[in-house]
């Protein structure tokens, strides 16, 4: 028996292996990829943190004590605020550039500004930890500033998921070819 809520984003018989979603407006800005499963884990384990904060609120309102609450409520708005933003990370495109979203800074590269977009092999950073490993990285070179990394095959998102980090970044590839111009 199919189930029609299953088929939200994609058809009930496609295989669900990690395809991107198909794209039906260019000017939105879209991530050419799926997050990975490194990221979601750790949105849900920080809204798990959330929800039994919540909990706490709502012992702490019940007991009398007003202002605890809602120092509580606060940190725990804080915790689902920076879980949402943690899922937001990665690199979106649209027909005016490239984003980079990071955890607290976003850096935007209309594709006029880019020079050139390759996959290259050099130490990248592991999780985005300090710690470095050998890998691949989709580099863009800005005309007016230093390169921008933006994929890895190492960060939460393609970390041992090869096949999806190479798609994603001939996707981001393909944008840069249909809509930065010709040098």
């Amino acid at each position: 028996m199919p189930l029609p809520f299953l088929t939200a984003d994609r058809a009930f018989e496609a295989p669900s292996d990690d395809i991107a979603l198909p794209f039906d407006d260019h000017d939105q800005w879209r991530r050419p990829y799926r997050p990975g499963p490194w990221r979601v884990i750790a949105a849900a384990l920080a809204l798990l943190v959330a929800s039994f904060m919540l909990l706490a609120t709502l012992i702490i309102a019940v007991a009398g004590a007003l202002p605890a609450a809602g120092v509580c409520l606060g940190a725990a708005l804080l915790v689902i605020l920076l879980a949402l933003r943690l899922l937001r990370v990665g690199t979106w495109v649209s027909r005016h550039g490239v984003r980079q979203v990071r955890f607290l800074r976003t850096v935007t590269v209309p594709w006029a500004r880019t020079r050139s977009l390759r996959t290259v092999q050099q130490p990248v950073r592991w999780l985005g930890l300090p710690r470095t490993v050998q890998g691949q990285a989709l580099v863009l070179a800005r005309h007016d500033g230093e390169p921008l990394t933006l994929l890895t095959d190492r960060n939460a998102d393609f970390l041992a998921r090869v096949e999806a980090f190479d798609r994603a970044a001939d996707t981001v590839e393909a944008w840069s070819a249909e809509y930065a111009p010709v040098s």
